[in-house]
């Protein structure tokens, strides 16, 4: 296949998948904006519950993220059942994950007072997650559906399925929050309701559609039943890669309990910039996605040539669109944070001059947050996720958490210091990873 033919086919694989990603995106999107019209009290309550949500969430997503590999491989050798006991055990982990998980939200409030945040947003923001975590379940499985989906090229189904559900979360959004057409106006706990109704109503739809769309694999056909040797396999897999994402993520979750530290408008402005930060991410996100999916594929049929000449076209199609994001970044920051905020607010001007400055260098790190995204899934192709766990946790808590903090407080540049501090982890991990990468693809026969 020539470069050309890699790019069309991670097009047609990928652009479903991006666009899955960015309309499940939109649903805290959606929360941030209206609770920014709403009040800033509220935006810098959803902001902290957000970022402690899914640090627990996307922990347990590593279950999910380990079903990718699996399956995408099980695809190029034709073998169904690997699939389905993939499939099966990655449900069971992510369940008994989520139960284990639950308490974390229900008593979130004294943890996050514990962190040093202000005692109105912890308050409001515990309120948000007591609702909000009880959608971690159905969260969890619609990720471990996705996986066994997009592993077998079935996208089309994804991206459907979360534009729906991001359209209902935005009507119910406005209804519960604002109180529209009559309903009681909730504020915040509206956020909370609408996703997690459409958490659930996208969890039914694809548990539906994997019985139409995958109907040889029998995916839940005696679903009670244990699969140790499969189960320990996952565990061992998705551990690794959950805790990967969660260095990543808790990076963030880090990052805004210290901006917290410096004030609720100073939190609310990091949100802003965060959630701007992570729609344009989702396009990185899909290219990692296909990324693991093509390299699967290509160790199942012990393709090595096709491996490194993918990897080559999707790491220019990530640079891409990096550069592009850079561009909106720069030349549109006011314009971007201004959607976020009511004209009539009066601290839109303090949120809109902290929030311009965490946008500019939240555009430089694209670049490196979008490439270490990218290693990530060329890695987790090859069932590789030990080493870039310690790459991650070093990169991300030994030197940009620590950089943040020291930039920020000790030598005074505030909020943007933790920002400059993100900028600096996601370039040293981006870097160990790719020479990660290009050791393995130097010795192709321990891949197959």
């Amino acid at each position: 296949m020539t470069p050309t033919g890699h790019a069309r086919a991670i097009a047609i694989l990928g652009l479903p998948l991006i666009g899955g990603h960015v309309a499940q995106f939109t649903i805290s999107l959606t929360d941030a904006a209206m609770l920014g019209w709403y009040s800033a009290s509220a935006l810098a309550a959803v902001t902290l519950a957000a970022s402690y949500f899914h640090a627990i969430f996307l922990f347990g997503a590593g279950f999910a993220f380990a079903v990718l590999p699996l399956v995408a491989k099980a695809a190029g050798a034709g073998d169904n059942r690997l699939a389905r006991r993939a499939n099966r055990m990655g449900m069971w982990l992510s369940i008994l994950y989520g139960a284990i998980a639950l308490p974390a939200f229900v008593w979130s409030e004294p943890i996050l007072l514990s962190l040093g945040q202000d005692p109105q947003v912890a308050m409001d923001a515990a309120e948000y997650l007591t609702v909000m975590g009880w959608g971690i379940i159905p969260g969890l499985s619609i990720m471990v559906l996705k996986s066994t989906f997009a592993a077998q090229e079935h996208t089309k189904i994804i991206l459907i399925t979360q534009i729906a559900t991001a359209v209902v979360n935005a009507a119910v959004n406005y209804v519960l929050i604002f109180g529209n057409f009559g309903a009681p106006e909730l504020g915040l706990m509206g956020a909370a309701l609408a996703s997690l109704v459409t958490v659930s109503i996208s969890t039914i739809i694809l548990l539906i559609c994997s019985q139409r769309i995958l109907p040889e694999q029998e995916l839940f056909r005696n679903f009670h039943q244990p699969d140790w040797e499969m189960f320990t396999r996952l565990l061992r897999l998705g551990v690794p890669v959950g805790l990967t994402t969660l260095a990543e993520v808790s990076l963030f979750t880090a990052s805004a309990l210290m901006v917290g530290w410096i004030s609720p408008l100073a939190l609310a402005a990091h949100g802003i910039a965060a959630n701007l930060s992570g729609i344009t991410f989702m396009v990185h996100i899909g290219l990692s996605n296909v990324a693991t999916i093509r390299v699967g594929n290509a160790i199942g049929r012990k393709d090595m040539f096709h491996l490194m000449r993918g990897a080559r076209v999707l790491m220019a199609i990530s640079l891409g669109a990096s550069a592009t994001t850079v561009l909106v970044f720069l030349l549109f920051p006011e314009t971007l944070i201004g959607l976020f905020i009511s004209p009539d607010d009066p601290d839109r001007p303090m949120i809109l001059a902290t929030g311009v400055s965490f946008v500019i260098v939240a555009a430089f790190f694209q670049l490196v947050d979008g490439l270490q995204s990218l290693e990530l899934g060329l890695l987790r192709g090859m069932q590789d996720a030990t080493v870039p766990m310690g790459v991650a946790a070093c990169g991300y808590w030994l030197i940009g958490l620590p950089a943040g903090y020291v930039l920020a407080f000790p030598l005074g540049f505030g909020g943007v210091g933790v920002w400059y501090g993100m900028l600096i982890g996601l370039s040293a991990v981006a870097g160990a990873l790719l020479w990660r990468f290009r050791r393995l693809t130097a010795e192709p026969h321990a891949l197959f």
